[in-house]
């Protein structure tokens, strides 16, 4: 198989309880496993472990590749749980981002931690493989989900979610999402040499988007558990 299926916080994927791989960056979050989506079959790997027990700073990014890197994948739709940056962005709406800031520190990001031979900078200027996010956009099209065909998603720290002047100037730079998981994870899929693409769930707007001075926990986890059957009739339509 050379489709992978990443999923994210709550949005299920049918991973094994059997051992998770060992690589030379430790071992990756949980084992690998198939899933059909209509007439695809895909590995799928659970990006936070099978019990959710790895927040977004601890998972191991470069593992997760690598396994799957291993496992003669080519192809990654990673899915996401987002907050609405801006206010055109409501609960439920998908969206197929194209451009990612990484406000991120500390991780483990690259594979090349040494230049064995000579220096590696890969070309990050379009951090989505383009044909893999058309071919995700008419997959959409296809299951009847409507969707946002662009995307600035702003990659921050976590596992807190953000205040509302951080908002703000997510806002003021441009972002319109904000997650916590984009980052490593799409710089090293393309260090890997494998295609990259993600589709977003939004679940609530950010903190202070919509003039309120909370987020509704329960109404958030809600959100992601509806997502996950609109995930799965969008990957049943992909070539």
């Amino acid at each position: 198989m050379t489709l992978a299926v990443i999923g994210g916080s709550g949005l299920a994927v049918q991973a094994p309880a059997g051992e998770p791989m060992d690589t030379p960056y430790g071992r990756a979050s949980c084992a690998l496993g198939e899933a059909r989506f209509g007439s695809n079959t895909a590995l799928v790997l659970a990006r936070h472990g099978l019990q959710h027990e790895f927040p977004p700073h601890r998972v191991n990014y470069r593992a997760n590749i690598a396994a799957l890197k291993s496992a003669g994948v080519s192809r990654i739709i990673a899915t996401y749980a987002v907050g609405g940056v801006t206010p055109d962005l409501g609960v439920a709406d998908l969206v197929i981002p194209d451009q990612i800031i990484d406000y991120t520190h500390g991780r483990e990001h690259t594979f090349f931690d040494e230049f064995a031979d000579e220096p590696v900078h890969i070309d990050f200027t379009q951090p989505f493989d383009a044909k893999l996010r058309q071919s995700l956009l008419e997959a959409a099209q296809r299951a009847g989900q409507s969707t946002t065909d662009h995307g600035v998603y702003a990659c921050t720290q976590g596992p807190r979610l953000e205040s509302a002047a951080e908002v703000v100037r997510l806002a003021r730079d441009g972002a319109t999402i904000v997650g916590m998981t984009a980052m490593p994870e799409a710089a090293l899929a393309r260090e890997a040499g494998i295609a990259y693409a993600g589709i977003a769930v939004v679940v609530n707007p950010a903190a202070g988007a919509d003039g309120g001075d909370h987020i509704d926990e329960s109404a958030l986890w809600q959100s992601i558990a509806d997502a996950s059957r609109r995930f799965s009739e969008v990957l049943s339509c992909l070539d």
